[in-house]
């Protein structure tokens, strides 16, 4: 009789709720923050955002990032800057996706999608070149032969580098400081910690100001309307606010 007890426990489980996921078909939202495969973005005009400065390579702990940076061609610039990245390379057998390379660049230029489900059948392909890092002329992410996307990747890209304000001052939080991708527009802000509704947005809520001005919201768990942002404290005569924390009694 133990057959018919396995049978009776398997029987119990027919009439409730499945939590199985059909994978790969059906995928579970993503955290909000979460750290994916890696592109290099443009400005909105179309021009690179990498400046070929080298400091998300000198900053890789695994060292799986080879830069290498080019004079600007005076006749046909590639970024706005003096220089450009020539040569980009992301060996993702090494990378570890901590992302310190997105807080390191000083123009935004490489960031971080959702996708991580990507595999290689040979060395070669695992090492990514720039012609495959940077977007393409819609400021959409390439989509490479061994890459699984699915809609809602490429939105959100590194936007737990938006989550906080400069040196912790709240006047600024909510504020926009960083410039627009192409095809994107300028990125929302993402809620902090501070606001008491920031757990109610789902893990695709982030969503571009130019995709919303025009309508084009799409997906499940996608919101049209953002939250607002907080007005700052004001400042009264007689008070300073200069960003620091106050100090503790016994604090030299």
């Amino acid at each position: 009789m133990g057959y018919l007890k396995g049978f009776a426990i398997t029987g119990k489980q027919i009439g409730k709720p499945k939590v199985t996921y059909q994978y790969p078909e059906e995928k579970r939202p993503k955290p909000e923050r979460f750290h994916g495969r890696h592109v290099l973005s443009r400005y909105e005009d179309g021009m690179e955002k990498c400046i070929g400065c080298e400091l998300c390579a000198g900053v890789c702990p695994a060292r799986c990032i080879y830069v290498r940076g080019a004079d600007n061609p005076p006749d046909a610039p590639v970024s706005p800057g003096e220089r450009y990245g020539f040569v980009y390379e992301i060996n993702y057998l090494r990378c570890i996706h901590c992302d310190l390379c997105v807080e390191a660049c000083p123009t935004e230029a490489i960031t971080d999608s959702k996708l991580f489900e990507f595999s290689f059948t040979n060395r070669e392909d695992a090492i990514y070149t720039k012609s495959e890092l940077v977007v393409d002329d819609e400021g959409k992410p390439k989509h490479l032969p061994w890459e699984d996307w699915k809609d809602g990747d490429d939105r959100n890209t590194s936007g737990w580098v938006r989550a906080t304000s400069p040196s912790g001052n709240a006047a600024y939080e909510g504020k926009v400081l960083w410039s627009g991708e192409l095809g994107y527009g300028v990125r929302p802000p993402q809620a902090g910690q501070s606001d008491p509704d920031a757990a109610d947005y789902p893990a695709s809520w982030d969503i571009s100001i130019r995709e919303s001005n025009a309508g084009e919201v799409k997906g499940v768990g996608v919101r049209s309307e953002r939250p607002k942002a907080r007005e700052p404290h004001p400042v009264h005569e007689g008070e300073h606010d200069h960003g620091h924390r106050p100090e503790a009694h016994g604090d030299h």
